[in-house]
């Protein structure tokens, strides 16, 4: 949950003064009082001092609630962000934490405690504890995108964005490889429909008699049902199976480019908040060299430089250090957005996957389900026709045929002499 920010200052800041430049007050969800600095993004339960210097003690004490800074907010019981080193490019140090305008300003010697992948902020792993996934029991999706990754090749990086958008995307041409298998089977079913059909009808021996005969006829009709049978089982794989598949591979796709569409909306925002920060930190540094270099040549009289000409640096170099505060913050806003539509995106990403399984896990079970129906309905007429073998009687087709062909029950008697 996002914090909520601590204005107004409470008494206890009223008494100690104003905080010093850059730095907030936040209240955590246990409501804890903590500090953070915007340019750095470092955290400390103690209220710093007027004077810049190093929080007095960490963040998170022994046994405290998990709490984490990431893109542009705080939050408890986050998940671990898994970084490859080899992909991280190490943030450059923030500007300096007091007033921008002051001309020998002493650097903040501390720890780089975050690092910049891709645009994003992230805590680097030396200086941050481990955080709380945010479903700890599952091998979830919002807890293992947030780095790059190498390619198969090793040569380039894709987001973990990325790889869930290909993950995705392969799953949508499965759907269609499958559609176009079911879409085979049914071109068999009715080819081979049609050619029982066509057999069952062929006159061949159609004029055996007895007991054979009649098993003769009926194994000749069995044709003619089982192609039927077949011929239904055709349409309804059509309609139960290949059809709902390609539909929901549609309703799919138009979910896909949704998410798609969206995220990168936020990290072309993201990035352009970025540069703008980077901007806004080199112009402070310039600013300030050039305050800096004035002052001193008005210190060894080098120069005709009047005090009018340093009061006028000193406050290009203050609205430097504004314009630079202001940035970061837009840019922790516009991070802390894509942090929020990252995890939710993730997660629909995430729900839309197992739809997609289970929906075709219920279609593959319909198809073997006709497939069950069609081969019982087959064996049992392949049964029926194999008991009126199985009553096949040559003696009484013989029997049956004299009875039904004889001329007559004389038997021709020896000449007598």
């Amino acid at each position: 949950q996002k914090p909520r920010k601590a204005t107004p200052q409470t008494e206890e800041d009223t008494l100690n003064g104003h905080l010093p430049p850059g730095w907030q007050s936040y209240m955590s969800p246990q409501g804890r009082r903590y500090y953070v600095n915007t340019f750095t993004n470092e955290t400390t339960w103690d209220r710093p001092s007027s004077v810049p210097g190093t929080p007095k003690s960490p963040f998170k004490p022994a046994n405290s609630p998990s709490v984490l800074t990431v893109n542009g907010y705080h939050i408890s019981g986050t998940p671990v962000h898994q970084l490859d080193s080899g992909h991280m490019s190490l943030r450059k140090a923030s500007g300096d934490p007091q007033s921008p305008g002051s001309p020998a300003a002493p650097r903040r010697q501390s720890k780089e405690s975050s690092l910049t992948i891709n645009c994003v902020t992230f805590p680097h792993p030396d200086v941050m504890p481990e955080q709380q996934l945010l479903k700890p029991s599952e091998w979830s999706y919002c807890d293992y995108f947030w780095a790059d990754k190498k390619d198969s090749q090793g040569n380039n990086t894709v987001s973990g964005f990325e790889i869930l958008l290909q993950k995705q995307l392969k799953g949508k041409q499965m759907q269609k490889e499958m559609a176009e298998f079911i879409r085979e089977r049914i071109k068999i079913e009715e080819e081979y429909a049609k050619n029982l059909s066509k057999l069952s009808q062929n006159s061949l021996a159609a004029q055996e008699e007895g007991t054979l005969g009649e098993a003769w006829s009926q194994l000749k009709k069995s044709l003619a049902d089982e192609a039927e049978v077949h011929l239904k089982f055709s349409s309804k794989l059509q309609s139960e199976v290949e059809k709902p598949l390609l539909n929901f591979r549609e309703n799919f796709k138009k979910d896909m480019k949704k998410c798609d569409h969206h995220i990168a909306d936020l990290r072309k925002h993201l990035a352009s908040r970025y540069t703008a920060v980077e901007k806004a930190r080199k112009a402070l540094t310039e600013r300030q060299k050039d305050l800096e270099m004035k002052t001193q040549q008005l210190e060894v009289k080098l120069s005709n430089k009047t005090e009018e000409e340093i009061k006028k640096a000193r406050r290009k170099s203050t609205q430097a250090g504004d314009d630079l505060m202001r940035c970061v913050d837009l840019y922790n806003q516009a991070q802390s957005k894509w942090f929020e539509e990252m995890v939710t995106t993730t997660l629909e990403l995430e729900r839309l996957e197992v739809e997609r399984v289970e929906m075709i896990r219920q279609h593959l079970c319909q198809y073997t389900q006709l497939r069950h129906e069609t081969d019982m309905f087959n064996q049992s007429t392949v049964e029926l026709v194999d008991q009126l073998l199985r009553k096949v009687d040559p003696a009484k087709d013989r029997e049956l045929w004299v009875k039904e062909h004889k001329t007559g029950d004389i038997r021709p008697v020896d000449m007598e002499i």
